[in-house]
């Protein structure tokens, strides 16, 4: 499918809205000059463009098959991972003692966006290769970093997580998988895992799966739990791809959308494994890269968003239906109402995710660059926020696209179906947007509320310092400001953490509305007020940042309400 990257939406907000700055003026990235940064982005457009979107719709009507045992990826999906991996699109932001360039999480973040919206199965493939790096540079041995780091990084190799079991999907402490010493430095890895990514593929030379599991003294729930290094393949003496390990692809599974992406249930025969991190502390180092994971996913769902809104507004500009309901107009469905409205919030809620996921970054970026805890604070706050916000908003402005096509949204053949399909599950996997809610009235407030007001007192700052100028857009973000600001206030009150939880969902969804006006707001300041960027914001303010109302109204009710109907009567 066509897809043009958005190049001058990054510029605009590294350069006029976020800052990216800040991040090349320390020493871990000075390195990313602004010419690198505009020379990468450029390239990864056109790699983005030419090479991974016309693989879109190949990965969905060629799904990726198991045949005797060996899966085989959609037509043209090796050429397209080989451009990926020769590209170093994979390593970007790895160290670069193990072969990485060491770039800004933000610089990432905007690649994986790009290659998010030409062909999300495939580009799901690097992106948890990218979070086992991580894992592995914060957690493994040296011997284990110096067999795996060197081959992911280059992507000759390719990385999973294994975490669900049948039996033990978000509450992964139910797992059973088992992991026994073999007294040699090695543990064999016994059980079944479900809906891994990219479990198995026909172009890499190995896959190295990082899967939790239980040794015989691991005690009951997550504190029990162990990582493990199982590779596909066993390393010879040389680093090299030895003789099979004892895993197998039992099957692949019939999924609504992201036919391309093998989704495999996994089975470990006593495989051989390797220790990363502590005994028993498996959770915890796995956790580094979920939270990658999160914030990548994430940027998925806005990647999705960015693929259907450019068919969407492809498609209103060539068809004709109906009377030109505005003078001078194109004869096309653009000039109608409710097709320029749907387009309109379409693009106004791309920018908005796309802000907060960028800045998401470039707290993740400082923090990795200066040690300061109030920038991990900040990432911390934002990494939930980003992935059920980016991933709601991908499924609704998907399937907003399918509605500004009308009867031919429903016909598989436009394509514009495929991004709803594919985007659905975002909003399920690395913790579901419930969970992530749920995080962030829980572990992200347990400070108090500190970070969250933090960043509050930073958008009123912005509210205030353009009241003169902007006193129509500024004035409507300070009040939502304030009425946040009581909402966490309230959250934190609450003793009883289901009262938080039963308006967590609602909590998020005003958050990030604020959030969204925010940058707006900065955005329509840059620009002076007038201009496509400021007319941009004064739809989003005007017309969506109401919402936040009634969603932070819905938060602020607590458990009761949400169990007044019993079983029963919820059946009746």
């Amino acid at each position: 499918m066509p897809y043009r990257a958005p190049l001058s939406d990054y510029r605009f907000l590294f350069e006029k809205v976020l800052g990216l700055k800040q991040v090349s003026q320390t020493d871990r990235f000075a390195e990313a000059t602004p010419d690198m940064i505009e020379a990468i982005l450029t390239e990864a457009a056109r790699m983005c463009e030419e090479v991974l979107a016309p693989l879109q719709r190949n990965g969905d009507l060629h799904p990726a098959v198991l045949e005797n045992g060996v899966v085989r990826t959609s037509p043209g999906f090796a050429d397209g991972y080989r451009a990926i991996a020769e590209g170093g699109w994979v390593s970007m932001g790895a160290d670069p003692a193990h072969g990485g360039m060491g770039l800004p999480m933000a610089l990432v973040s905007a690649v994986n966006d790009m290659m998010g919206a030409a062909c999300l199965s495939l580009q799901l493939n690097p992106l948890m290769t990218q979070g086992q790096i991580e894992a592995l540079e914060n957690h493994a041995s040296d011997a284990l970093k110096d067999i795996y780091l060197p081959k992911l990084i280059s992507g000759e190799w390719c990385g999973t997580m294994n975490l669900t079991e049948p039996q033990a999907g978000s509450d992964v402490g139910a797992l059973s998988t088992k992991a026994v010493d073999n007294g040699d430095g090695t543990y064999a890895i016994t059980g079944q895992k479900i809906y891994i990514s990219w479990g198995d593929n026909d172009f890499t030379e190995n896959v190295c799966h990082l899967v939790l599991a239980r040794l015989p003294d691991g005690g009951p729930g997550t504190k029990g739990i162990s990582l493990f290094m199982v590779p596909k393949y066993l390393p010879d003496e040389d680093g090299n791809p030895g003789r099979a390990n004892d895993l197998k692809v039992v099957s692949l599974e019939h999924k609504m959308g992201l036919h391309g992406s093998p989704t495999a249930v996994m089975q470990y025969d006593g495989a051989t494994g390797w220790l990363v991190g502590e005994e028993h502390d498996g959770m915890r180092t796995m956790f580094t890269m979920m939270n990658n994971a999160r914030l990548g996913v994430g940027i998925q769902g806005l990647g999705v968003a960015e693929g259907a809104y450019q068919h969407a507004l492809a498609y209103a500009m060539e068809r004709k239906q109906g009377r030109v309901p505005v003078e001078g107009g194109t004869g096309t469905i653009i000039d109608h109402a409710d097709v320029r409205r749907m387009l309109t919030t379409m693009k106004a809620d791309i920018f908005a995710v796309r802000a907060i996921a960028l800045a998401c970054a470039i707290a993740i970026d400082m923090k990795t660059a200066t040690g300061d805890a109030e920038w991990g604070a900040r990432a911390a706050l934002l990494t939930p926020i980003v992935k059920a916000f980016g991933t709601d908003t991908g499924i609704a402005v998907a399937e907003m696209g399918v509605q500004v096509h009308g009867g031919m949204g429903f016909i598989e053949e436009t394509g514009a179906a495929q991004y709803s399909r594919d985007v659905r599950v975002t909003a399920i996997y690395e913790g579901t947007n419930g969970i992530q809610a749920m995080d962030l009235v829980g572990r992200k407030l347990m400070d108090g509320g500190e970070a969250a007001f933090r960043l509050m007192d930073e958008i009123e700052e912005v509210a205030e310092r353009t009241r003169s100028t902007l006193p129509d857009l500024a004035e409507p973000v300070w009040e939502a400001a304030e009425t946040l600001r009581e909402t966490v206030e309230w959250m934190v009150s609450q003793e009883n953490l289901n009262d938080r939880f039963a308006g967590s969902v609602p909590f998020l969804k005003g958050f990030a509305r604020v959030l969204g006006a925010h940058f707006h707001l900065l955005a329509a300041e840059a620009e002076g007020g007038e201009g496509p960027r400021s007319n941009l914001a004064r739809f989003y303010i005007k017309r969506m940042l109401p919402e936040y109302a009634g969603a932070l109204a819905h938060a602020r009710e607590g458990a009761e309400g949400v169990y007044a109907l019993s079983d029963d009567e919820l059946a009746a």
